[in-house]
């Protein structure tokens, strides 16, 4: 394959412009399936989207109140990703697309994250794979511009953070496992691997998802039952015998009792 089917994006790419090229595209049309299957049975009252507000991923949830929340943007509130203006234990769901790597304290933000959700809250996030053909792009090309000026996050240590903080992974997916290449032809040429890659090489997808719980370990105490009043035992009493001076005595001494 010529070298000029793989993706040197041009110079100085932002998101956006990104987002509307063929690899933007491909990425985000897989990115949109997963997201779409996944919130559709999550339920509760608030739901927060942090970062990529070009796309609306939280489109199939039934959660009533959809937000989008970054430092700029069209976003419904603008916020710090870092320190989010939102009360501790509030949200039913949170999705990041993207969010951690292009961020200097991923870790952070995933401390946030727990914060903020609820007790069996969801999160869904989505990174780029570094042990992919996006990875070995990132590492042998130039990255002044979108997405290669991200810092790509090895699975393995965003699910120890998850653990750390309470999060409990219960599903994950890869996708993406074409290389990136910058025209449309050369992104379906290499569509057979697409639907290979989850049964050949399933860890080498160029996205990666992970979807968890906030679990929240409960301590229940187990106290005696104590009574209003303790309860004494009555004391049997048995007959004291008495002495009598003849039989007559004793006979009617028993007629009487």
């Amino acid at each position: 394959m010529s070298t000029s089917g793989l993706s040197n994006a041009a110079a100085g790419l932002t998101a956006t412009e990104w987002l509307a090229s063929s690899p933007g595209q491909y990425v985000i049309a897989r990115e949109q399936t997963y997201f779409d299957e996944a919130v559709a049975d999550i339920f509760g009252y608030h739901a927060l989207q942090l970062s990529l507000e070009q796309v609306d991923l939280l489109r199939a949830s039934r959660i009533p109140l959809l937000v989008k929340a970054g430092p700029q943007g069209a976003v419904n509130l603008r916020a710090d990703f870092r320190d989010l203006p939102i009360e501790s234990n509030s949200v039913d769901l949170m999705v990041l697309p993207h969010t951690l790597e292009f961020s200097a304290n991923p870790h952070q933000i995933v401390r946030e994250v727990a914060r903020v959700l609820r007790p069996e809250g969801h999160v869904i996030i989505s990174g780029f794979n570094p042990l992919s053909l996006w990875g070995l792009r990132r590492s042998v090309g130039a990255r002044h511009d979108y997405p290669w000026n991200g810092r790509f996050i090895n699975l393995a240590r965003v699910k120890d953070w998850f653990a750390l903080v309470g999060l409990e992974i219960v599903a994950g997916s890869m996708a993406c496992y074409a290389p990136p290449c910058v025209e449309q032809k050369w992104l379906d040429r290499f569509g057979f691997m697409e639907k290979a890659g989850d049964r050949w090489w399933p860890i080498a997808g160029g996205v990666f998802f992970l979807q968890a719980i906030k679990r929240v370990r409960g301590i229940r105490l187990i106290m005696p039952k104590w009574s209003d009043r303790a309860v004494v035992p009555e004391k049997s009493l048995s007959p004291v015998p008495e002495r009598v001076r003849d039989e007559e005595a004793a006979v009617a001494k028993v007629r009487t009792q």
